[in-house]
């Protein structure tokens, strides 16, 4: 699960970064990379998806750490 939740994060970065460059600068990276519209470019908006689903039902399962200070 560790792996997994790392790649979650990682797609979580480039989705943000891609929407950040898309809201200032209305450049869409994925889109240069893969293609406007292309399956490549749906993949990686799908994992994107994904990974945030897989973050927000791990935000409210997950037990908080605790540490004493």
């Amino acid at each position: 699960m560790k792996t997994v939740t790392l790649v979650a994060v990682v797609l979580l970065i480039v989705g943000g970064l891609n929407w950040g460059l898309v809201g200032a600068f209305d450049f869409n990276l994925v889109d240069t990379l893969f293609g406007e519209g292309s399956v490549w470019a749906r993949i990686v908006y799908v994992l994107v998806g994904l990974a945030a689903v897989w973050k927000l039902v791990a935000l409210f399962t997950e037990k908080p750490v605790v540490r004493d200070e």
